[in-house]
C-alpha cells in the first residue's frame, strides 16, 4: 500500500460525509473497523454517527486543511463548516488496511450543548 492509497481512503471518507452518502461507509471502512472516539465497531456505527450529525447540522461540511501520511496511517486536520456559531477543528488519525479505514482516533473542538 502506498501513501497515495492511504491518502485516497481518507479523502473518500470526507467526500462521502460531505455528500451525505451514509451507505458508502460499507465500502470505506473495514468490516472490523473500530472508532476509538465512538467506542464502537463496524461501518454501520459510522453511518449512524454521520446521520445524527447531519440531522443536527444540515449544512455541515468538512474541509481537509492538512494531511500527513506515513506508512499505513494518515493524520488529518479538518475544519467543520455549517455549525452555527462555531468553526470547529478536528484532528483524526486513521489506520488503513487494504485500501479501507480500519481504525480511527480523533479529537474535536466542537462545543456540544449539555
Amino acid at each position: 500500500m502506498t501513501d497515495d492509497d492511504v491518502r485516497a481512503a481518507a479523502r473518500r471518507m470526507y467526500a462521502a460525509f460531505n455528500r451525505r452518502d451514509h451507505a458508502a461507509t460499507a465500502e470505506i471502512f473495514t468490516a472490523d473497523f473500530y472508532s476509538h472516539p465512538l467506542g464502537k465497531a463496524g461501518p454501520e456505527s459510522v453511518a449512524q454517527a454521520w446521520r445524527r450529525f447531519h440531522e443536527a447540522f444540515p449544512e455541515v461540511r468538512v474541509v481537509v486543511e492538512d494531511m500527513i501520511v506515513e506508512g499505513d496511517r494518515a493524520s488529518v486536520r479538518t475544519s467543520v463548516h455549517g455549525v452555527p456559531g462555531q468553526l470547529p477543528t478536528m484532528l483524526e488519525i486513521f489506520r488503513v488496511r487494504d485500501g479501507r479505514i480500519a481504525e480511527l482516533w480523533g479529537l474535536s473542538s466542537l462545543r456540544r450543548e449539555s
